[in-house]
């Protein structure tokens, strides 16, 4: 948002918005860095608002979450035309780039939905809930509300393992906060073996697995439909695979 307010400001004819960890110097072309700022971002979003509803930042945010190559040159390209009408330019499903938005913000949808019903939190010795998480997209900003409502009374950590850092609630002063871990830690959230867990939690996960096989019927297994609903790659954080 910052580097569309300087798009404006400068007047300046932008082919794209690329973040500085990827960027590449194009030998026909001449960058500028831009750094952010909260201010100016607000006006640019304060102007969407106007013309496409409140609910234009958190939707942007969604596809932007995604971290798609070329996310940012189709969220510019959505802004410019939205500058220049009232109408939602997010309707106009005939224009390629406003599709391949639509189709990212679908996406986000369905992983968000996936981690509300996939997160399995398991407790260490300290009291702690931890759960694991290695999603496509990086959705954890987008799913702290929900576990924040479901379990405000105990201390919880969703950690990305892809990108390493998590999502950590305080019971007590019921506020969540994302924070990164160093090295040693980070390496040993790759897996919560049993040494790591509570002797309750090890319990309950031996009680939860023996009654999944008890209600199972072999005969009636769909593997096909199953994958469907829950993709291979979240298996291996379900105490029950």
């Amino acid at each position: 948002m910052t580097a569309i307010f300087e798009r404006y400001r400068l007047g300046a004819n932008v082919e794209d918005i690329i973040a500085e960890d990827v960027f590449q110097q194009q030998l026909f072309s001449e960058a500028t860095h831009v750094e952010t700022n909260q201010a100016h971002a607000a006006r640019v979003l304060t102007g969407l608002q106007k013309r496409a509803g409140k609910d234009i930042a958190k939707w942007l945010k969604k596809v932007f979450l995604t971290e798609q190559p070329g996310t940012e040159r189709l969220i510019f390209h959505l802004v410019e035309r939205q500058m220049e009408t009232t109408a939602d330019v997010r309707k106009d499903a005939g224009d390629p780039k406003i599709r391949k938005l639509l189709q990212l913000h679908q996406q986000m949808g369905r992983e968000v939905h996936r981690m509300h019903a996939f997160v399995r939190f398991q407790e260490t010795p300290d009291g702690m809930f931890v759960a694991l998480v290695t999603p496509d997209f990086n959705c954890l900003p987008l799913i702290g509300d929900h576990f924040a409502a479901r379990y405000p009374a105990m201390p919880w950590l969703i950690y990305d393992t892809k990108r390493h850092y998590g999502l950590n609630w305080d019971d007590q002063a019921k506020k969540a906060a994302f924070i990164t871990l160093d090295a040693s830690h980070d390496g040993q959230l790759r897996h919560l073996s049993a040494e790591m867990l509570s002797a309750t939690e090890t319990d309950y996960q031996d009680l939860w697995n023996v009654y999944f096989k008890s209600v199972d019927i072999p005969e009636r297994r769909n593997m096909k439909l199953h994958l469907q609903h829950v993709p291979r790659r979240y298996w291996k954080y379900l105490t029950e695979k």
